[in-house]
């Protein structure tokens, strides 16, 4: 496999390249971390090696349960393989319980457990903050057909289903996660990354983050959280002989 140095495109914890495949193309996992659209920056020690890691076990136990997604295979410590999508500008958000966002906009106490899982839509876009669309709004702009929208809810409450047990199983509560959907040869797939930087995943007994958060909120260790995850998820123990800034 050759890689083509062409960037496809880079956002805040990875970058795309192309390959000389057309249908394929890499995915390299930053340290970098961003937080309020650009306003905090900063390095996670060892963030892109775990998300790499990560995903590679998520998208691959979607993959055991039925469910399409984008992974082909890890290449080495900070890349993996992908089938080369075309993103659909709608991110699907899922929430169990009250938190980030949700709790701002509805005034409901963070961490109070919904009556029901929340699905979301919001536009694919940081320089209008990411605003929540409905099924209209998507449709009515031509971002994705109502057939596809169905399809992506779907596999979005089927994503939540498996992951939510999965965590139960390692004390860790799923308390939101984002998803994004890209089309593959006129297949819906689940795409761009399942892990820390899109999920807010609490420990089950103490109730803190082990997610992004702890970077957003300034409460420490936040490379520790991460290893943590990883741990849990697969029983490797992440090292690195970097330190933490």
């Amino acid at each position: 496999m050759k890689i083509i140095t062409d960037i496809i495109t880079e956002g805040k914890g990875k970058r795309v390249y192309a390959t000389e495949n057309p249908d394929e193309a890499i995915v390299y996992y930053k340290d970098e971390a961003i937080a309020f659209h650009g306003l905090k920056r900063g390095r996670i020690i060892g963030k892109g090696e775990i998300n790499n890691r990560i995903c590679e076990y998520m998208f691959t136990l979607l993959s055991q349960q039925g469910v399409p997604n984008h992974f082909i295979g890890r290449v080495d410590e900070r890349s993996s393989l992908v089938r080369r999508v075309t993103i659909i500008p709608v991110v699907v958000k899922v929430r169990n319980i009250v938190a980030g966002s949700l709790a701002r906009r509805t005034g409901y106490p963070e961490g109070t457990r919904l009556n029901n899982t929340v699905i979301e839509y919001c536009l694919k876009d940081t320089e209008l903050d990411d605003p929540l669309v409905n099924l209209t709004h998507i449709t009515a702009m031509g971002l994705a057909t109502a057939e596809e929208i169905r399809a992506m809810e779907s596999m979005a409450v089927r994503v939540n289903d498996i992951l939510t047990e999965v965590l139960r199983e390692i004390s860790i509560e799923l308390i939101d996660f984002k998803l994004e959907f890209g089309r593959f040869h006129g297949e819906i797939l689940v795409s761009d990354e399942i892990s820390p930087d899109t999920c807010r995943f609490w420990d089950a007994s103490t109730h803190e983050p082990l997610d992004i958060d702890r970077f957003r909120r300034d409460l420490g260790d936040v490379a520790g959280a991460y290893r943590e995850v990883l741990h849990r998820l697969t029983g490797y123990a992440y090292q690195t002989n970097e330190e933490e800034p």
